[in-house]
């Protein structure tokens, strides 16, 4: 009897943890600044989706998503836009249902033009990217997801790094602008290392294909 009755606690126990993680409340929120205010932006979060496209006006815009345990830290100074995911977690939150594919999605909308550099990392999801500019360096990176874009231009260096997930899309300059150096692990990739261009590009896929289309401007 006494037997029957721990075990009856326990499967009490276990349903209540399970029960709390799957009614995790999320609020959309919404963050925007002045566009010649911002000259970099930096994003560091984990398993958040990051989508990044072209404003329709002069500020910058970031959509997201935030609850009691999961938030976000977003800055500006000097001119950088830090965006940090920050987690209140325990052990037992991370049993159960996790949050929509809408609760873990950033959105962010930049005017054309104003970036000197941009740094994105996140893990278990996807980066897309598409009709960005920087006139020095912009560096991709997701560990579990796929890094997606079209039409980015850089006016220095573009780094792209992808494990267990794909990098495809298009970059504006011809190949002979670039130098590339390509480290690729279990997968096929459409471009050679050389030297000589004024750009580097720099792409490391472990467990992924890698397909880029240089588009002469």
């Amino acid at each position: 009897m006494k037997k029957r009755l721990l075990i009856a606690v326990y499967l009490i126990l276990v349903s209540s943890l399970f029960a709390g993680c799957s009614t995790e409340h999320f609020t959309a929120r919404e963050y925007t600044a002045e566009g010649s205010l911002v000259q970099s932006i930096n994003v560091d979060v984990r398993d958040r989706r990051i989508d990044v496209s072209v404003s329709n006006d002069d500020m910058v815009h970031i959509d997201y998503f935030e609850s009691s345990k999961e938030v976000y830290d977003i800055t500006l100074s000097s001119g950088v836009l830090t965006i940090e995911g920050i987690s209140n977690k325990n052990w037992a939150d991370f049993i159960g249902v996790k949050p929509s594919a809408e609760n873990r999605r950033i959105s962010i909308r930049i005017p054309a033009g104003i970036l000197s550099s941009l740094d994105m990392n996140t893990t278990n999801e996807n980066i897309t990217i598409r009709d960005i500019a920087v006139s020095d360096s912009m560096s991709l990176s997701s560990n579990g997801g796929n890094v997606e874009f079209e039409n980015l231009a850089v006016g220095k260096s573009l780094s792209m790094k992808s494990k267990n997930g794909n990098i495809k899309g298009s970059v504006l300059g011809g190949y002979d602008d670039f130098t590339i150096n390509c480290d690729i692990k279990k997968g096929d990739c459409n471009l050679q290392n050389k030297d000589g261009g004024e750009k580097i590009l720099n792409v490391s896929c472990n467990n992924g294909d890698v397909n880029i289309s240089l588009i002469p401007e």
